[in-house]
């Protein structure tokens, strides 16, 4: 299950465009049994997230859960602090109904100045180690700084960029699943 924002829910692009609808039929296409459920939501946060959770955990029952969360949180200002515990809580209620988990490494523009953009970036981490969850390197690294890749806002991915993210999601969904 993935509990993610437009980055994941496919802002601006027909469904079947999106890395998560090609991922999905990847793996249809190889026969194997994993199903992706998307539960992401354009401009979630992750106390949006937090809200939503328990619901998503009760009627989907995953045994992954991958949280790739944090930007709006992060474009907006929030603190840091705020976004370790929710982050935490995330893995912690997901880990609690019996999934295995893994956040996504999100990171920001530098507009909100080098220290916050480094105290952002380092939380991952820092929830992860205390955790035991799985850091999934950020999709956007290589794509955001391409603008043929990048939609007119600069801040999602176009429709030529989601094979990208799909093949870069297949090969780390298979390292963290050991396949």
């Amino acid at each position: 299950m993935i509990i993610g924002d437009s980055l994941s829910a496919g802002y601006g692009l027909e469904q079947e465009q999106a890395w998560v609808y090609l991922l999905q039929n990847k793996y249809k296409q190889e026969q194997s049994d994993i199903e992706i459920i998307n539960t992401a939501i354009s401009g979630q946060t992750t106390d949006n997230a937090i809200l939503k959770i328990d619901a998503w955990l009760q009627a989907h029952k995953p045994t992954h859960v991958l949280v790739e969360l944090g930007g709006n949180d992060g474009i907006r200002g929030f603190p840091v602090k705020i976004l370790r515990k929710n982050l935490t809580t995330l893995i912690e209620k997901s880990q609690a109904a019996g999934a295995k988990v893994a956040v996504m490494a999100i990171q920001i523009p530098p507009n909100l100045g080098p220290r916050y953009t480094k105290m952002f970036a380092d939380t991952y981490k820092k929830v992860t180690d205390a955790t035991d969850s799985y850091l999934m390197p950020y999709f956007m690294v290589e794509i955001a700084t391409d603008k043929s890749l990048m939609m007119q806002d600069n801040l999602h991915p176009n429709a030529e960029a989601q094979p990208i993210i799909r093949d870069f999601m297949y090969r780390e969904f298979n390292t963290w699943l050991g396949k």
